[in-house]
């Protein structure tokens, strides 16, 4: 992954990006060299934050996140971190885990010192007396494109295999212009989007089923 030279200034911290919105760009020091937002774009990425490095639930989710890794790659999804931490601080953190687990941190984790980029994403509360970032976690499109976004407190570990499960969907969901059920997995029937015309329901009433939950397959 390359980065490139520039990057905007950041929005106000004052309007977070929410889904829908196109993700801020940032260039950013990270523990697998400099980065920016932007170089990203034609891939998924998933953007997230944890609190503090040398921390007990941060460092359960990073050796899952690592563990992972070839599943996101297969989606042609990214990975990358933050923290407000220093980049000493994450270089120390990944040595450490690597020591302590066997396990190698494949993706970059951004320093925040300024707490500029976590302010801009809404990591940080307003008005929140601690510099200690939330659990979010942003799915951005190949466009740049904020798709879902997560939030944890400090005291709870996220769910990989459910972030994994939720760019599988969104992925198919875009692919096939279908949505996905209540805990759907890949391979299981998806849902048709209702009709939008008096045609349309007229011919999804044809095939005897109910015209708005239609399973079908992809």
């Amino acid at each position: 992954m390359t980065a490139e030279t520039d990057a905007p200034p950041l929005p106000p911290p004052s309007c977070p990006p929410i889904i829908g919105d196109v993700a801020p760009n940032f260039r950013a020091r990270t523990t697998l060299g400099p980065r920016t937002l932007a170089s990203y774009r034609g891939r998924w990425l998933v953007f997230f934050s944890h609190p503090a490095d040398f921390t007990p639930v941060c460092t359960s989710e990073f050796v899952a996140f690592a563990e992972a890794h070839a599943a996101f790659q297969a989606l042609d999804c990214e990975l990358l971190a933050l923290s407000v931490d220093s980049l000493s601080s994450h270089l120390a953190w990944v040595h450490s885990i690597a020591q302590r687990f066997g396990v190698a941190i494949p993706f970059p984790i951004v320093e925040d010192p300024t707490m500029g980029i976590a302010r801009a994403y809404g990591m940080l509360p307003s008005g929140a007396t601690s510099s200690a970032t939330v659990r979010t976690t942003f799915v951005i499109d190949p466009d740049g494109i904020v798709r879902a976004l997560v939030a944890y407190p400090l005291s709870v570990g996220r769910s990989v295999a459910e972030l994994l499960r939720l760019v599988k969907a969104l992925q198919t969901c875009d692919a096939a212009e279908v949505s996905t059920p209540e805990g759907w997995q890949p391979g299981e029937p998806v849902l048709a989007n209702p009709p939008v015309t008096a045609d349309g329901l007229a011919e999804a009433g044809a095939n005897g089923t109910d015209w708005y939950y239609r399973l079908g397959s992809v």
